[in-house]
């Protein structure tokens, strides 16, 4: 009888749990994606050469600029 009785009255309180545990985990996984992503971003804006400069063979073929 115990389990009936206590279900209809903490049945608000671990909806609000479930919840709140759904939103932590979206967060988190918003958080690393975007981390993820912006890791990308820098290491490709690194190493491109701007529009508007001339790729001459000298950008090609010394490895001491980057």
């Amino acid at each position: 009888m115990g389990i009936h009785y206590d279900y209809k009255s903490t049945r608000g309180a671990k909806s609000m749990e479930k919840q709140a545990k759904r939103e932590k985990k979206l967060a988190e996984r918003r958080a690393k994606k975007q981390a993820k992503s912006g890791i990308a971003e820098k290491t490709e804006k690194e190493n491109t050469i701007p529009l508007d400069t001339v790729i001459t063979l000298d950008h090609l073929t010394n490895p001491d600029k980057k």
